[in-house]
């Protein structure tokens, strides 16, 4: 027998029983054109990048089909061994003709490190979405298909996915509960949660750590940043604090209060996107939510949580998606949140606060221009090819509804000639080296710095200024 590895759980394997699988999987590999899905077609550079999608079948898996599910993906990690019952049964669940499947083979793949074991599962993913998928990452490469073809979830799916998730990190199963989120799109980030209680800051755990009630310096004595360093500026009734990337890219949560109001600030490394929402802007008999990291993804943006109700929110949107704050419609407002570099910012507001450097936790990262400077690290599937992934925009949701992007870049060097950039009611303004938006009345609409893939993903249909 030989050892694989799920998450840090050992799983083995038959050799004689994995050679014989490879060969059957292999011999039997379908690559020939398959119909597309019954649903709207799909966009063309959409098949140019991924080609045309397989036949998607409907209704339930067989009797027999659901045992070997079972056998294959749940009771593997629930009784950490990958044995002669599970190369059967994933031998079976290859030929099913059901791509459906493959959603539960990615999930499984994602904790798995064994070479032999994870080539059975690509093995079993090419010959159900009819294309060769392996490569240096095949688990990105046949979960970026699954997300560019919508392919749809198995029946039952998040049984499944949740017995495998929840086997290897315990911590989860308040997580994984209907709601309304799209659970094909989440998966593991390759971290703990962050489940610690509210204002334990200091408190160590084996996760991305939130700071609750952070302390804070004025601008004079902050002499550990340098002018040129970048920070989070948010200003709340007449305010100012700067939360730096420096810290933020270690804690990627903080839990503040800032000109009397409560507020979550979520960072997304991924997503070059830092966000405040109002927590104390809630339905009566809700208590403040207090935001965490969850360890998950959606489409490489980071899932928040919150810790006392175990409820999800989309962190780009603000509400909730599942747990008793869903079933109340908690939706959180954001304040305008200006990315710029600190010798502007405290230039511009000389009175401003800013998070003293014991919480950067001696640890000084810059993932933008190192681990994630040629692109998403994680599946997103399709991406508005308007512009690069990385792009930098403002986002923005006009009061019609209508989402908007505006190029950084562009807009700054427009605004500094004296032009004005106008879309529907909503008005850009330079504020401290950074852009925010505002409506007719100069009223603060919300704005956020972020990648272009990240924010038009859960923002379909936005506008891009300029056009």
């Amino acid at each position: 027998m030989s050892a694989f590895e799920i998450g840090s759980r050992k799983v083995s394997s038959c050799p004689r029983f994995f050679a014989a699988a490879l060969f059957a999987l292999a011999s039997a590999l379908w690559i020939s054109a398959a119909s597309a899905q019954d649903s709207a077609p799909l966009p063309d550079y959409v098949i140019e990048q991924f080609g045309e999608p397989p036949a998607i079948p409907t209704g339930q898996p067989s009797d027999s089909l659901q045992a070997a599910i079972k056998t294959a993906f749940i009771d593997s990690v629930a009784q950490s061994t990958w044995g002669n019952d599970q190369t059967l049964a994933i031998i079976e669940i290859s030929e099913s003709q059901d791509p459906r499947l493959v959603w539960i083979i990615s999930d499984l793949m994602r904790f798995a490190t064994g070479g032999e074991l994870t080539a059975i599962m690509v093995s079993g993913a090419s010959k159900l979405l009819g294309k060769e998928m392996a490569g240096p990452n095949p688990w990105g490469t046949i979960t970026d298909h699954l997300i560019a073809w919508d392919i749809p979830a198995p029946p039952d799916y998040l049984s499944a996915k949740r017995a495998i998730f929840t086997s290897i990190v315990p911590g989860w199963d308040k997580i994984f509960v209907e709601g309304s989120i799209d659970w094909r799109m989440v998966s593991w980030g390759g971290v703990l949660i962050d489940d610690r209680a509210y204002d334990t800051t200091d408190q160590l755990c084996n996760c991305i750590p939130a700071a609750d009630n952070p302390d804070v310096s004025n601008a004079a004595e902050a002499t550990w940043l340098d002018d040129t360093d970048i920070v989070f500026g948010v200003v709340v009734n007449g305010e100012a604090r700067a939360y730096p990337r420096q810290i933020m890219e270690v804690r990627e949560m903080v839990n503040d209060t800032l000109g009397g109001r409560d507020l979550g600030i979520p960072y997304c490394t991924l997503c070059g996107a830092a966000q405040a929402y109002f927590t104390d802007d809630v339905p009566d008999g809700v208590e403040r939510p207090v935001l965490r990291t969850s360890g998950l993804l959606i489409r490489s943006n980071k899932v928040m949580y919150d810790v006392t109700s175990f409820s999800v929110f989309d962190t780009f949107l603000g509400n909730a998606v599942t747990g008793p704050l869903a079933e109340k419609g908690v939706q959180l407002k954001q304040a305008t949140v200006i990315t710029t570099d600190w010798a502007t910012w405290k230039e511009e507001h000389p009175d401003t606060t800013v998070l003293v450097e014991a919480l950067a936790l001696g640890r000084d990262f810059d993932f933008r221009n190192n681990r994630d400077a040629n692109g998403p690290i994680f599946p997103v599937g399709d991406v508005d090819s308007r512009l690069s992934v990385h792009e930098d925009i403002i986002g923005v949701v006009a009061p019609s509804g209508t989402p908007v992007a505006f190029q950084r870049s562009k807009a700054i060097a427009a605004l500094k000639q004296g032009q004005d950039i106008v879309f529907e009611n909503i008005r850009l303004e330079l504020a401290a080296g950074g852009v925010k938006a505002v409506g007719a009345n100069g009223a603060d609409l919300g704005s956020h710095q972020a990648f272009l893939f990240a924010w038009s993903q859960f923002h379909p249909g936005t506008a891009l200024w300029p056009g």
